[in-house]
């Protein structure tokens, strides 16, 4: 078997076995494919995590045999695998990563990840979820009934735990047909949603999620850990993330707080 030391990938897994299914190969992330590979682990599935080491959260499995798209490589942990001894890791679509030591593939020639990608600020053991502007506020005028703030990322930008707390709801909220489509403005609901719990009983929510959720209930997520991919499902008009914190079990619209100034008391600004 071909040692690969000097090798690693950014991938996009094409095949079912990951997260839910497969993901959606866009128009943007085919042009920047620079190989394909196979993952090869002996049978077990392989975790994709937060980073580029075994000690980053797991944001979930590959199938063994399923295919991935490779993009870029990224230095992280050396891992003895079953196909190489490498210290690369191969970064997915969804910013989840890989050990290249479980990935079978062609010489190809695979370039760096880029660092220039701007990540979601930082302070203390918050940080805001995207990296967003602010295009609807908390209970405006023209929306009194707005429990949260919405954030005009793009479509299949990461949505990110805000701090590390247990996934307690995984929905798809929807008044009608599925939560695997775009919704519009006629419809109801949060779309693909995730919710997570804090120390201090503070929740967090994430709406309008372009398909399943990375996460399940009961999981223990990091701060920073991927919940899932902006979309615009449910009651959306186009792609962002509504995002809502609430001070209390369960959420209800009662125990709802501005995330802007809870934001604020914790050094970070949404605008």
């Amino acid at each position: 078997m071909k040692r690969r030391h000097q090798r690693t990938a950014l991938a996009l897994l094409t095949a079912a076995g990951t997260l839910g299914g497969a993901v959606p190969v866009t128009a943007a992330s085919a042009a920047a494919v620079a190989a394909t590979g196979t993952v090869a682990t002996g049978g077990t599935p392989l975790n994709a995590r937060s980073g580029p080491s075994t000690t980053s959260s797991r944001t979930g499995t590959l199938d063994n045999g399923a295919t991935v798209s490779i993009v870029c490589r990224i230095a992280g942990q050396f891992i003895s695998g079953t196909v190489t001894n490498t210290g690369y890791w191969d970064r997915l679509a969804d910013d989840s990563y890989v050990s290249d030591a479980y990935i079978r593939r062609s010489d190809a020639e695979i370039p760096k990840c880029s660092t220039t990608t701007p990540m979601p600020a930082v302070t203390g053991s918050w940080l805001l979820p995207v990296t967003a502007g602010l295009v609807s506020g908390f209970r405006t005028r023209q929306r009194p009934a707005h429990d949260g703030v919405d954030l005009g990322a793009t479509r299949n930008t990461p949505i990110r735990s805000a701090s590390a707390g247990t996934v307690i709801r995984v929905v798809c909220n929807v008044s009608r047909g599925t939560c695997d489509t775009d919704g519009d403005s006629t419809l109801r609901g949060c779309g693909w949603y995730v919710e997570v719990l804090h120390a201090g009983n503070v929740v967090t929510r994430y709406c309008h999620m372009v398909r399943r959720p990375s996460v399940s209930v009961g999981q223990r997520v990091a701060r920073g850990s991927i919940l899932g991919y902006v979309g615009t499902s449910g009651a959306s008009s186009g792609p962002h993330l509504h995002f809502e914190v609430h001070v209390g079990v369960p959420a209800t619209s009662a125990n709802a707080i501005s995330p802007i100034a809870f934001m604020r008391a914790r050094g970070l600004t949404i605008r």
